[in-house]
């Protein structure tokens, strides 16, 4: 399926805008690899990119491929292979030809607005570009947000190295002490989210396991980071784990908005003992 940019545009906004909500009334945006650790390079993979209700099940619509950004070990950007958008997923593969650690993200950097028209409550997500057109005359009581937001994962060959964690100081990024990819069922695991390259104190963090259309309950984790920015978190079992964070301020970059929020969410793969 062939979308024009603003569509794509649209689509990856108003998806990482909605991970701003609880886990268990949101949709969700995630990517999910069809595995995680690799013993030798020269391997292939799989990525499912989809925005969904349950973990990770696609059944609403796909994340575009047009924001994503994967950086090899080196630090160099990657370009994926196979690449297509459908109804429910997107969908690309990546050879994996260096030994290390490999990031996968979806990065935005958009708007959102509420205004109304006619008496009547609108919305508008998009590019900061395309605000102006974007509302249209005669609009009141508009109010715009900043949007920037982050759904990754990440992937090893061999040993695991820090090279794809350096932060670019935008927004909300993950800086692990535990490597994301040195997993394990009851083990626990310790993160640091930074905001705009600081420790991000105090910030809400949920953590959800996958296949939750198999069961009636979220199963959620919650943590609050620390004034280092950091939580920790044990892994109940073995699976593919959702972890989602958001923040807002009123420290925006873009002259049209009076707010600004900040949202990252990671798939994890947790293996066993």
């Amino acid at each position: 399926m062939k979308l024009g940019r603003a569509t794509l545009a649209v689509t990856l906004t108003a998806a990482l805008t909605l991970v701003a909500a609880p886990a268990a009334l949101a949709h969700k945006a995630w990517l999910q690899p069809s595995q995680t650790v690799f013993s030798e390079k020269g391997a292939w993979m799989t990525v499912d990119a989809a925005v969904s209700n349950d973990l990770f099940y696609f059944n609403h619509v796909p994340l575009p491929l047009e924001r994503l950004q994967v950086t090899a070990p080196d630090g160099s950007t990657m370009q994926p292979q196979n690449g297509s958008t459908g109804k429910l997923r997107s969908t690309f593969d990546l050879e994996l030809a260096q030994e290390g650690t490999y990031r996968i993200a979806m990065v935005n950097h958009g708007m959102f607005a509420s205004y109304k028209l006619d008496g009547e409550n609108r919305r508008w997500r998009g590019r900061a570009e395309d605000f102006a057109g974007g509302i249209p005359a005669g609009a009141t009581e508009v109010k715009a947000s900043e949007s920037l937001g982050r759904v990754e994962t990440f992937v090893t060959v061999g040993q695991p190295d820090s090279t794809v964690f350096k932060p670019s100081g935008r927004g909300l990024e993950l800086a692990p002490v535990t490597h994301p990819n040195d997993l394990y069922a009851g083990e626990s695991a310790t993160f640091q989210l930074l905001l705009d390259g600081q420790p991000a104190a105090g910030l809400g963090v949920e953590i959800v396991p996958g296949a939750t259309r198999y069961r009636n309950q979220q199963d959620e984790i919650q943590a609050t980071t620390d004034a280092q920015g950091r939580f920790s978190v044990t892994w109940p079992q073995a699976g593919m784990y959702w972890l989602e964070a958001s923040h807002s301020d009123g420290k925006t970059t873009l002259p049209q908005a009076g707010e600004r929020r900040a949202s990252y969410v990671a798939t994890f793969e947790v293996l066993p003992l």
